[in-house]
């Protein structure tokens, strides 16, 4: 038991992390300034719904790809272990000023909060990975992790004026930094597996 739990935080750690929560954050922050209490719990709500829903059946059956477009796991591996080293520079060079986003009465929620800032091609390609690649109970840890990663994000965006007060623009751009260096390793790992797997 102790192990399938350790397993879902892990799981969860690395998938919130792929989600860019600090961009995700200061992206909220800039375009949900003229709204009023309850239209950014319903923003927040509907941002993480939208994740939960893309990674589930991402999940679930991304699998399908493999056999329409007829590529190995391996080497998806290692293309999607390259966009998860650009996410990761992407955020080293980041500032809090560059995910500002302009908007008047649109609906940001799913686009760009959900899709392409939490759901972008490093962690969509790293949750097919991971949905081809388990099997049983994994299943479940897998869907487990996306629905506590989601909540996260959730929970994450209903205190987003007061994460900002506390932190800051450094603050956040510091976070921004660790979180790059975070996905930078899990980057390697994966491009590491790939191409070990290419070699034998």
């Amino acid at each position: 038991m102790g192990d399938y739990l350790f397993e879902i935080l892990a799981t969860t750690i690395k998938l919130f992390a792929l989600m860019t929560p600090p961009a995700v954050l200061s992206a909220f922050l800039s375009g949900t300034k003229q709204y009023d209490e309850q239209q950014r719990r319903k923003t927040a709500l509907k941002t993480s719904c939208a994740v939960f829903i893309i990674g589930i059946v991402l999940f679930f059956f991304g699998n399908a790809m493999f056999s329409v477009f007829g590529f190995t796991l391996d080497a998806f591996r290692i293309g999607s272990g390259a966009l998860l080293f650009i996410t990761a520079v992407s955020l080293m060079n980041d500032s809090p000023e560059k995910n500002k986003i302009h908007t008047d009465d649109d609906d940001i929620s799913v686009v760009p909060l959900a899709i392409p800032l939490c759901m972008g091609p490093a962690s969509i390609g790293t949750i097919i990975v991971m949905g081809t690649s388990s099997v049983g109970m994994q299943n479940l840890i897998g869907a487990l992790s996306l629905l506590i990663a989601s909540s996260g994000i959730y929970a994450m965006l209903l205190c987003a004026k007061t994460i900002a007060k506390v932190l800051k623009n450094t603050g956040i751009s510091i976070l921004s930094k660790l979180t790059g260096l975070l996905i930078s390793a899990i980057a390697a790992q994966v491009v590491f597996t790939g191409v070990a797997a290419f070699l034998k």
